[in-house]
C-alpha cells in the first residue's frame, strides 16, 4: 500500500511546524558573502576555490553545493523543454 500526503506550505511554516530555528538571517548572509565573491570569476577553477573558501563544511559542503546547483539546472532543462519528472 503506497500513501501520499501533499502539504503546501512555505518553507518558514514547515521550518516552525517541524520545530527548526528559523536561519533566514544567517542563509541570507551566506548568499551575499558567496554572490561577492563570485563577482567577477572568469573560471570554473577559479569559482570552486572561491566555493571552497567560502564553504563552511569544506568539502562536503563543496559537494552539497554543487549538486545543488546540478539539481536545479537538471530541473531547469526540463522544464525550458516541456518535459515532467512525473
Amino acid at each position: 500500500m503506497k500513501v501520499n500526503i501533499e502539504i503546501d506550505c512555505t518553507p518558514e511554516e514547515a521550518r516552525s511546524f517541524m520545530g527548526l530555528p528559523d536561519v533566514s538571517k544567517a542563509n541570507s548572509l551566506y548568499v551575499d558573502n558567496i554572490t561577492k565573491a563570485m563577482k567577477g570569476v572568469s573560471s570554473p577553477a577559479q569559482m570552486q576555490e572561491y566555493a571552497q573558501a567560502l564553504a563552511p563544511m569544506g568539502q562536503v559542503g563543496l559537494k552539497m553545493f554543487q549538486n545543488f546547483v546540478e539539481g536545479g539546472m537538471r530541473a531547469g532543462s526540463k522544464k525550458a523543454s516541456g518535459k515532467s519528472e512525473d
